[in-house]
């Protein structure tokens, strides 16, 4: 996004030079016009005495011959070739239409998750915002395109909310190339298939009035009026019972109005903790945690240097350390991952094909330790504060989550129902997870209520037993202003069996 930027600034400057060139064309022609025009109006009001001077005759037959000639190569000389030819190099460069759908489904999830309303997002008053960053407001065609785009998915929910926000600023005055019998006809749609139909008719009047011979919007007022006289009907004939029976069915409807079709059980927990209103733990429970200076068992690297390690939460017990990456070794991961930055992908647990997922919008890119000795020095220290084998470990994982950047609730170890989801490296089920916080940090743990930023976290997938521990379930939520650098570790069950014995109690 950050060269996207700069690339676009590079065509503002060049679409400048094409002005400025079109410009000083335009000059010379108007300058030769206003030359003529003058001597044109002396000359014809003698003509026969003008041109009986042989120099005023030599010089109208030097104009006609050779520089009219020459004045019409200028005028159809093309200026625009530098600046089209710069286009095209950089056009290759620019996003497609599935970024453009992606980054307004990235709107609407922030909305949702973040219960942000239309007018906020369209003003850019987002919480957290800096106040010192220039943002334009969204014009009624963003608005516009948004709700097309919800359109699209039959996503009827953000088409009204986006449809009704271009209206509300169609009706303060703004101007737009929009017109507003266009908006009416995607909003009143969009309602009516939500079962508001009274609302839906109102829409479709206002329509009318506005173009009577709206064929489709005639239509529609026939049938919407149709099947409210018909609603209203049923309704003035059913007893009681059916009247509470379908009065809970509006309210669970409307409850379940915007909601995702693929709903996440957890998904109202999640967002709330996104949102910063989990539970918090109880004072007892907190008088438990504590933060220590630690040597790992007086480790020859930090018996004099000791590392700052926090309890973050009980159960799963999962652990904190600060200051685990300098700037300078921070931004040598960043460099190193951000050429190779791709489309994060997710193991199908029926197939075990890796693939792209709506559940999980980020990138990702893999560093090995031979490439860099600072990836080499940070295998090393995971290995040394952990006490785990890192050679059986997956290679660090950088991954980096943009404009509304998530990955909703998951494990990172194999279920039951997935036998061979690693069985390709061949070390067994992912023990544990290191986690790096390299900037703007959100991720929750669905189950245990837990909202943490920090340098890096550790916790194990995994009993003693080898069973999963379905606790550690977690997620990321999605990013509402900046952007989010994180870098993960996986470690897996080989080469811990001296390390983490195992047990065959699987309560353990």
């Amino acid at each position: 996004m950050t060269d996207l930027l700069y690339t676009e600034k590079d065509l503002v400057t060049s679409l400048k030079d094409y002005i400025r060139a079109e410009e000083s064309k335009l000059e010379q022609v108007k300058k030769w016009a206003q030359k003529l025009d003058v001597l044109s109006a002396t000359a014809t009001q003698d003509p026969e005495g003008f041109l009986g001077h042989p120099v005023n005759a030599f010089k109208l037959m030097k104009r006609l011959n050779t520089e009219w000639g020459e004045l019409e190569s200028l005028v159809l000389k093309d200026m625009s070739d530098g600046f089209i030819s710069n286009l095209t190099i950089q056009r290759q460069y620019f996003p497609n239409d599935d970024d453009q759908t992606g980054a307004a489904k990235a709107l609407m999830r922030l909305q949702d998750t973040y219960r942000l309303d239309t007018q906020t997002i369209s003003t850019g008053e987002l919480p957290g915002t800096n106040t010192d960053v220039t943002m334009s407001p969204m014009t009624v065609e963003d608005c516009f395109e948004l709700g097309k785009i919800a359109y699209s998915d039959a996503d009827y929910y953000h088409t009204e909310l986006w449809m009704e926000q271009a209206l509300k600023q169609l009706d303060g005055g703004e101007e737009s190339t929009v017109d507003m019998v266009t908006i009416l006809d995607y909003l009143s749609y969009s309602i009516y298939q939500q079962g508001e139909l009274e609302r839906a008719l109102d829409y479709t009047k206002r329509l009318l009035k506005l173009d009577s011979a709206h064929q489709r919007a005639n239509g529609n007022l026939k049938y919407f009026e149709y099947q409210l006289a018909k609603q209203k009907k049923v309704e003035a004939e059913e007893g009681l019972k059916e009247k509470e029976k379908r009065e809970r069915e509006k309210r669970e409807a409307s409850e379940k109005k915007g909601r995702p079709a693929d709903y996440l059980p957890e998904r109202r927990k999640y967002e709330q903790l996104c949102r910063g209103e989990g539970i918090k733990m109880t004072p007892r429970r907190q008088s438990r945690m504590f933060c220590r200076y630690s040597d790992n068992n007086r480790h020859p690297l930090y018996v004099l240097g000791p590392v700052k390690q926090e309890d973050e939460w009980d159960r799963p017990r999962i652990i904190r350390y600060h200051d685990v990456l300098s700037n300078s070794e921070i931004e040598k991961v960043k460099e190193l991952a951000k050429p190779r930055l791709r489309r994060a992908t997710i193991s199908n647990p029926i197939t075990g094909v890796l693939e792209t997922a709506h559940y999980r919008i980020s990138k990702s890119a893999w560093l090995t330790a031979y490439e860099d000795p600072v990836v080499d020095k940070i295998n090393q220290r995971i290995e040394d504060i952990t006490g785990l084998n890192v050679k059986t470990a997956e290679e660090l994982q950088v991954a980096n989550y943009g404009v509304g950047g998530q990955y909703e609730p998951h494990f990172d170890f194999g279920r039951k129902d997935e036998p061979d989801a690693f069985k390709e490296l061949g070390t067994g089920n992912r023990i544990a997870t290191w986690l790096i916080y390299v900037r703007t940090v959100s991720l929750v743990c669905v189950y245990v209520n837990c909202c943490f930023q920090g340098s890096a976290v550790f916790w194990y997938n995994l009993f003693p037993s080898g069973e999963g521990d379905y606790s550690t379930r977690h997620a990321a939520c999605p990013v509402l202003v900046g952007n989010k650098w994180v870098s993960n570790k996986w470690i897996h069950e080989r080469g811990q069996e001296f390390r983490r014995r195992c047990t065959l109690d699987e309560s353990d």
